[in-house]
């Protein structure tokens, strides 16, 4: 007796039928939370940390509330999840090529602003530090990980950038824990433009942010070379 509709074995082509939707299924498991993190970095940005909600950041991902849960138990660990996937992972290959890099200081110098403007400010990233200087009264739990996790860092990798000019003979002798903060003003204003006032100028009136990025190493550079007297001992 021939074998019923219902009853009938799978053929191969039933069986990679049902095989690729739970294939993708998984797949989209796996995918959540990249995207959530490229959700919650847009409304962060947008929105700001304390209106972002998580009910926001898993419907634009998507997914549940519960679904976001699962990976981040709490707006403040998403929040750190943004920072560590867009920001402070990223020290890991800048102190890498520090460390391989066989130019000189001053060109060193200048890839590192060039190479953070790339990678950070012209990235979605690049309106964190807004919102931390922003914010962070209201959230001292929220500044002092940014503290921890990317200024610190940062000012250790300048750090060594400038320790190396100075040993190798090519920049002057100079109290380091404040000319970091010469080399990070600048790039400070041009995220705070960036994220404020550049969306409200007229073309005519925007700044080209390798020109600047540019003139403040030269500025830096001219200040820093060995032909300038030195105010401050060896």
């Amino acid at each position: 007796m021939p074998a019923s509709p219902t009853s009938a074995a799978p053929t191969a082509a039933d069986s990679d039928f049902d095989t690729e939707p739970r294939q993708r299924r998984a797949r989209r498991k796996e995918a959540r939370p990249g995207e959530l993190l490229d959700a919650a970095l847009q409304l962060f940005v947008e929105k700001g940390f304390a209106s972002t909600r998580v009910e926001e950041v898993a419907a634009r991902a998507g997914v549940s509330k519960g679904t976001l849960f699962l990976y981040f138990p709490s707006k403040e660990e998403l929040f750190k999840a943004v920072v560590r996937e867009n920001i402070a992972g990223r020290f890991t290959e800048w102190n890498e090529e520090l460390q391989q890099f066989s130019g000189d200081s001053a060109e060193l110098l200048r890839y590192c602003m060039h190479s953070w403007w790339e990678r950070i400010g012209m990235s979605a990233a690049s309106g964190i530090t807004k919102l931390v200087m922003s914010e962070a009264g209201m959230f001292p739990e929220i500044a002092a990980f940014y503290q921890q996790e990317v200024i610190t860092p940062g000012h250790d990798l300048l750090r060594r950038v400038l320790q190396r000019g100075i040993d190798r003979g090519e920049f002057r002798p100079m109290p380091l824990e404040y000319a970091v903060y010469s080399l990070i003003a600048p790039m400070i204003f041009l995220l705070m433009w960036k994220h404020s006032m550049a969306p409200c100028c007229p073309a005519s009136e925007q700044i080209d942010p390798i020109g600047f990025i540019d003139n403040q190493v030269d500025l830096l550079l001219r200040g820093m070379q060995t032909n300038t007297p030195s105010p401050f001992p060896p």
